[in-house]
């Protein structure tokens, strides 16, 4: 190529180029989900959807969800993705959803999608409860190894249980709705006055407290299931419990938010979330997903997690959260870690 020819066409690429990814909308997606996940949850979507790029915002599903709402007047984000249905509830109720019906609506479990038609929210995957045991610590410290919530009220952990706050982590939340609705409320609120003079700290991380039961920080985290059989997987000495009287749960879910400037684009990410082929990456970091068919078994988790949920509905789980929510940090806040 001529030198002369070569001067005329770096501009001409150039100008290509500009023009390619001016074409492309950014879409500003507000999130709870883990940071390995985004990565491959965004490779994906933006290699089937190449003319749309994902720009994130990610922290704990209270500080979302906190966020968020600050911000009614004057939306920041296009989509709400991987955060807590029951956060997604309360956005809701504020009239700050856009209700869309994503393409394949009809596949999904209907337990797992919002029953307004069309839509607010739509799952992706199942996040329950479970209790990491470190097998290793507990056999230096002579600790027998709890099988009910109830069991943790024992002695013996005094100081030696972590769990997630309930007013920054989705998991600490549907943990305390859980015992609430089993226990009753009165008893409910006298079950978790016992536990915490055995909490040694509240974090503000679902997954945390699984992370520093398999580190042997506590030989007792109350967390995740799903990060639970991973750290388990990767041989850390750790047992999960999943505790007799029922487990706590709740729901990842993608909605659109209501006066998007990328409506389009943020309409295709709803799409997407909801196809099989994105519900098969969620497999990788839940053993329910909202896409029947499209999860594995884990061989740490049992094969009737799903039957071992408590029956509830999300909704006034939801509702609750200013009334529930205000009188744990009353109680409780004293040992949570500093944000």
């Amino acid at each position: 190529m001529q030198i002369s020819t070569l001067f005329k066409t770096v501009p001409a690429l150039l100008c290509l180029v500009a023009s390619f990814a001016s074409a492309q909308t950014q879409l500003t997606v507000y999130t709870a989900l883990e940071a390995d996940q985004l990565k491959v949850y965004q490779r994906q979507f933006e290699t089937e959807y190449p003319d749309i790029r994902i720009r994130w915002v990610r922290d704990s599903t209270g500080v979302i969800t906190a966020k968020l709402l600050a911000e009614k007047a004057a939306p920041q984000a296009d989509v709400v993705m991987g955060v807590a249905a029951t956060s997604l509830v309360i956005l809701d109720k504020e009239g700050m959803l856009q209700s869309y019906a994503p393409k394949g609506l009809e596949k999904l479990n209907k337990r797992f999608v919002d029953d307004s038609n069309p839509p607010a929210w739509v799952g992706m995957n199942v996040a329950g409860a479970a209790i990491c045991f470190n097998t290793a610590e507990a056999a230096k410290l002579g600790l027998k190894k709890p099988e009910s919530w109830k069991d943790l009220l024992k002695p013996e952990y005094k100081g030696k249980i972590v769990m997630p706050n309930p007013a920054s982590s989705g998991t600490g939340y549907f943990d305390v709705g859980a015992w609430l609705l089993m226990f009753g409320e009165k008893e409910g609120w006298a079950y978790m006055d016992q536990l915490h003079n055995n909490i040694a700290q509240y974090t503000h991380s679902g997954s945390k407290p699984c992370k520093q039961a398999a580190s042997g920080e506590f030989p007792i985290g109350i967390s995740l299931e799903y990060r639970g059989a991973k750290l388990k997987e990767s041989g850390a000495p750790i047992d999960l419990i999943f505790p007799k009287e029922g487990l706590g749960w709740d729901v990842e879910a993608t909605a659109v938010m209501k006066g998007s400037k990328n409506m389009e684009a943020a309409r295709k990410l709803a799409d997407w979330s909801a196809s099989r082929s994105a519900n098969e990456l969620y497999a990788y970091n839940a053993v329910i997903v909202a896409y029947p068919g499209a999860a594995k078994p884990h061989p740490h988790i049992p094969q009737k997690y799903e039957q071992m949920l408590i029956k509830q509905d999300l909704k006034p789980l939801a509702l609750s959260r200013d009334k529930i929510l205000p009188e744990w940090t009353r109680r409780y806040d004293g040992k949570s870690e500093p944000k």
